[in-house]
């Protein structure tokens, strides 16, 4: 994670067109793409942002211009950073285990889930667990009955950010052109409404699982089919 402080002007534009003027603010680069500006005022929301994947270009020794690009459909959102002084410009290895770490509930639902892949879609079988990609390990990597590449993110409770980490997962794979095509797969004990609004306009599955199901401890409940 590299962290600058600076007095900077930040413009947005993109869907939208919006000025930050120049002040002192902390740039926060993280290593999946995001960039997030903060001031000393605010809370811990930022005043700008900008989710992954991104492409970021620095120029200047010292630095003096930071551009942020993201594409958004048919348009680009771009963040233009002009940077009159740097206070501080540090760099930290955070490592992978904070970021990859899943709580109890998670592991275990992986766990069985691996096992048990035709939880996660019909036909579906596992090719690996922690499918390793450059911005991290996708839970479950499938093969469906079609024999197609099937991406599966596991969470205990499915929010917003879930879609957007599979997003990035998706992204990142799709470049191997041999697993272009791959789908995804939002598996999960709870899925937030606007998570499976935005996951299904992304065109991912969303599965919700059982964990006394997965266990044995209960039976399946039944569906009733009227003819």
């Amino acid at each position: 994670m590299r962290l600058i402080v600076a007095r900077c002007e930040v413009r947005y534009s993109g869907r939208l067109d919006a000025l930050l003027p120049e002040a002192l603010r902390l740039l926060m680069i993280k290593s999946d793409g995001s960039v997030m500006v903060h001031a000393d005022t605010g809370g811990y929301k930022p005043q700008n942002w900008m989710t992954p994947p991104t492409v970021i270009e620095y120029e200047g020794d010292p630095l003096s211009h930071m551009v942020v690009r993201k594409r958004a459909g048919a348009t680009e959102d771009r963040l233009d950073i002009a940077i009159t002084e740097v206070v501080s410009d540090v760099t930290h290895d955070m490592g992978e285990a904070a970021a990859l770490e899943k709580d109890g509930v998670e592991a275990h639902l992986q766990e069985l889930l691996a096992e048990q892949p035709h939880w996660c879609g019909e036909g579906f079988r596992l090719v690996r667990r922690e499918w390793p990609t450059d911005i991290g390990p996708v839970d479950l990597m499938c093969r469906d009955d079609q024999d197609g590449w099937v991406a599966v993110e596991i969470k205990r409770v499915a929010t917003i950010d879930a879609v957007e980490q599979l997003s990035r997962y998706l992204d990142r794979i799709r470049e191997d052109p041999a697993m272009a095509e791959i789908q995804g797969v939002l598996a999960a004990q709870q899925i937030k409404p606007q998570a499976r609004v935005l996951a299904e306009s992304r065109g991912m599955r969303c599965v919700e699982v059982d964990l006394a199901v997965l266990r044995g401890e209960r039976e399946p409940d039944l569906t009733l089919f009227l003819v």
